[in-house]
């Protein structure tokens, strides 16, 4: 199967997906097998929904539409065009897939398979329903793709090379165990947004996508702020406004509710809102319904402890000229070349002997 066979694959299904990124989806004749796999897509999303309460229909929109905008022809043409992916020898890749935020492991499935390898998933328990069912889908457009695409419940055997993706803790057990395998290993990582004062209305409103989205589940989402000695809250908050319907979440209301609890009878100083709060604290990964903030002196030593530090971050959102910044509002609307924990993955697979 060529490189252009694999893509076209990929961009059918990107098709197959954009049905699903609004509410009520109406089904598109022109898309092709969707007679086949329309209404099982919408079964599988409520099932998805029913397995783990943080996955709204909202969270699983926004999941599908951002993977049918990046599963478009020239996208997929302009991330691998610098690579020599028909060249490569198949090998098969396991992949250890997290499960905070809905298809969080698709980079990485869409990664294995674009270059040329057979993959082999071990998927969390808490997103198992969506990503079997593309896979059939992908198997349908493409039959090529048919032997290359296998799930497994039990322990990973025989295969070339592993990206597993877990918690700090889990992911010295990885390491031990997967030493004697080419590997990517992924620890917890959070994001950050720098604060000048100077923000606008627009940007500070952009910014809480970034810490509501997936009610702050994902590695992208924004846990932590650095802001200058004596900056005013006032203005964050008024950009935070719009997301107060978040409390209508029960699971996002009993996290703040809990959390605030401990905050109030452990003494400890919080600003907050309603419906979420924040508090000083030097950690960057912050409970559910919480901000972390930081105080920080200049800009250039706060740039200078965020490198020191880059092993815990996953995205800076700044609008200060800096290296690598994302603008507001788009840690959540990741490109295909923008890849966790900043290890080039393709560049990992194409270098697979």
């Amino acid at each position: 199967m060529a490189l252009a066979e694999r893509i076209n694959a990929f961009v059918k299904l990107g098709r197959f997906l954009s049905q699903f990124s609004k509410e009520n989806p109406q089904p598109n004749s022109a898309i092709p097998l969707n007679d086949l796999f329309f209404e099982g897509m919408k079964h599988q999303l409520k099932l998805a929904q029913e397995n783990n309460g943080w996955f709204t229909q909202e969270n699983l929109r926004f999941a599908i539409g951002n993977w049918a905008e990046a599963l478009q022809e020239e996208k997929l043409i302009r991330w691998t065009e610098n690579y020599n992916l028909d060249a490569v020898s198949p090998k098969k890749v396991a992949i250890i897939m997290a499960g905070n935020i809905p298809l969080v492991g698709f980079h990485d499935f869409l990664s294995v398979l674009i270059s040329g390898h057979d993959v082999l998933v071990k998927q969390s328990s808490n997103d198992k329903h969506l990503l079997p069912y593309l896979a059939k889908y992908l198997e349908y457009v493409e039959p090529s793709f048919k032997g290359k695409i296998s799930f497994t419940d039990e322990k990973l055997t025989d295969f070339d090379a592993v990206i597993a993706t877990g918690s700090n803790n889990t992911a010295r057990y990885f390491e031990y165990y997967f030493k004697d395998k080419p590997n990517i290993i992924r620890k917890n990582r959070n994001s950050v947004a720098i604060l000048t004062g100077n923000e606008t209305k627009e940007q500070l409103e952009q910014l809480s996508d970034d810490i509501f989205t997936y009610f702050g589940l994902g590695c992208r989402s924004v846990s932590k702020l650095f802001v200058p000695k004596n900056y005013n809250f006032q203005d964050f908050f008024g950009g935070m406004y719009g997301k107060s319907d978040i409390m209508n979440s029960a699971k996002y209301a009993n996290n703040y509710d809990y959390n605030k609890a401990v905050y109030l009878m452990s003494l400890f100083d919080i600003l907050e809102n309603g419906f979420m709060m924040i508090k000083e604290d030097t950690q960057y990964a912050s409970p559910i319904a919480t901000v972390f903030y930081e105080y920080y002196d200049d800009l250039s030593s706060l740039q200078e402890k965020l490198k020191a530090d880059a092993e815990n971050i996953q995205c800076i959102v700044a609008d200060i000229h800096m290296e690598n910044e994302v603008k507001f509002g788009q840690t959540q609307h990741p490109e295909l070349h923008d890849y966790a924990d900043g290890v080039n993955t393709l560049q990992f697979l194409v270098n697979l002997l």
